[in-house]
């Protein structure tokens, strides 16, 4: 049996659950293809999901223990499996993993063939890892969710979080007006990504600064996604990623109300690295580890400030 590295939880729990050891390669069954991992990011809060430990969306199927985090990834197509005409085997690829699959905070990774797509060329490995969860996120809220057209108002609920500096590139990239909070600290930073008014969440209210928005992204929830009805148009769309919105409330302002969680999509993937590769998009990354570290990297999300993603470099 072939093996190799691997971070891995025998039990659920948190970081200090994490073990760099020594694993069995996985093998790419139909439809699959076997990724030599690169680079791989981790995911806030990741360790809590049902998803992570069990075989069902919602954890309540049958335990996956030990199971491997990091469900974002960049590598390069080590075999593929039956059936399998793209990506082909040297490809460099990149792609969000199912939650309810191994992660890739290890040497190899299968991955169904449908979600990954061809990696950003002007990029390394370590940047193409920190985009799909969040950029993918910031896209189905836009595109898929939304229908953004150029020319609309967006407002950014959080837009130096992790979501939200990937929602403010995109809807600038795709034509939008983007307006953003984001605490005084990241005001400088979120303009830089492209949104043309930034508030100041803690000192001054949106709502006095911002009015007739086709499209609210919303990362924050709670008050603020309850004051964020009022500042859209009547036809208007509040998308969140936080909690289920308050369906009387939108029929009370005439718009819609959205909650979603992210799906891998290589389709997506393929129009983001196309955004990379155009300088449209860029990765924002925090810090980059090597893959012994990675307990550290889980331990830091629950502790530190971060701008942008903690990133396990495995290989060159």
């Amino acid at each position: 049996m072939s093996t190799m590295h691997a971070v891995r939880a025998h039990r659920r729990g948190g970081p200090e659950q994490l073990v760099y050891e020594e694993a069995p390669r996985p093998e790419p069954g139909p439809g699959e293809v076997l990724v030599a991992v690169k680079a791989a990011s981790m995911t806030p809060h990741e360790l809590t999901w049902g998803a992570t430990w069990t075989d069902s969306f919602d954890g309540s199927g049958s335990e996956r223990t030990p199971i491997v985090p990091s469900h974002e990834f960049s590598g390069v197509v080590a075999a593929t499996g039956e059936g399998v005409r793209s990506p082909a085997e040297g490809e460099a690829v990149y792609g969000l993993i199912p939650f309810t699959r191994d992660g890739a905070a290890a040497e190899y990774v299968t991955v169904p063939a449908a979600v990954v797509a061809a990696k950003p060329v002007t990029v390394d490995h370590d940047h193409a890892a920190a985009l799909p969860l969040s950029a993918l996120t910031a896209w189905q809220a836009l595109v898929t969710h939304a229908g953004l057209q150029a020319g609309q108002h967006v407002l950014v609920q959080g837009g130096a979080g992790g979501v939200g500096m990937y929602a403010v590139q995109l809807a600038t990239a795709l034509g939008a007006r983007v307006s953003a909070t984001a605490a005084a600290s990241d005001l400088d930073f979120v303009r830089d990504l492209g949104a043309e008014q930034v508030i100041d969440y803690a000192h001054d209210r949106f709502e006095d600064h911002v009015r007739d928005v086709d499209v609210v992204v919303d990362t924050v929830g709670g008050d603020t996604q309850s004051r964020s009805w009022s500042v859209l148009r009547p036809g208007g769309v509040l998308v969140t990623t936080a909690t289920p919105p308050d369906e009387q409330e939108a029929a009370r302002y005439g718009v819609r109300g959205v909650f979603f969680v992210v799906e891998p999509d290589g389709d997506a993937l393929r129009s983001i690295a196309e955004l990379v590769d155009d300088g449209r998009l860029r990765a924002v990354l925090d810090r980059v580890l090597p893959l012994r570290e990675t307990r550290a990297g889980y331990e830091a999300l629950e502790t530190a400030k971060r701008r942008g993603k903690i990133v396990v470099h495995v290989a060159d």
